[in-house]
């Protein structure tokens, strides 16, 4: 059994898979510039970091149910002045969620209601939240099903 593949076992063994993908990245890195032993180790050891992140961020944004992608930076504001964007920017900050405060997003159809309700708990999932996106209607049948199911009961 030769280095190379004994390292990738043990790598495995303490699950840092992760340093496989960019160890072959690194080494011609180490090759071709003066970095030090720690700086290298440092750098596999931030890879690792950033490739765990966006696997957990990656799997909050799936469990959240998005229809779509929206986040607030492809939001359009100017297509609804009347809209405070100053107001849903600051929202962007996800303090609401520490403080266990509620939003309630309401208006006709077309205002961007849903891009902005998406967009927030986007933001929420970068910053470590998890979420749950679901529209008014769809969750008012499920609680209408529920009750009935209970009240049979």
């Amino acid at each position: 059994m030769n280095l190379q593949h004994q390292l990738e076992q043990q790598l495995k063994v303490l699950h840092l898979g992760g340093f496989l993908q960019s160890l072959h990245l690194r080494l011609q890195q180490v090759q071709s510039s003066s970095l030090g032993y720690l700086e290298f180790l440092q750098l596999l050891v931030q890879d690792e970091i950033e490739r765990r992140e966006a696997k957990k961020l990656n799997l909050r944004l799936s469990r959240a149910s998005f229809e779509e992608e929206k986040t607030l930076e492809g939001f359009d504001f100017s297509f609804n002045p009347k809209l405070n964007a100053k107001l849903i920017r600051d929202l962007g900050n996800c303090s609401f969620i520490e403080k266990k405060e509620h939003i309630l997003l309401y208006g006709s159809a077309g205002v961007g209601k849903s891009h902005i309700a998406q967009a927030l708990g986007h933001q929420a999932c970068r910053l470590g939240y998890e979420v749950l996106f679901t529209k008014a209607v769809k969750l008012f049948r499920y609680l209408l099903a529920v009750n009935e199911k209970w009240g049979q009961s």
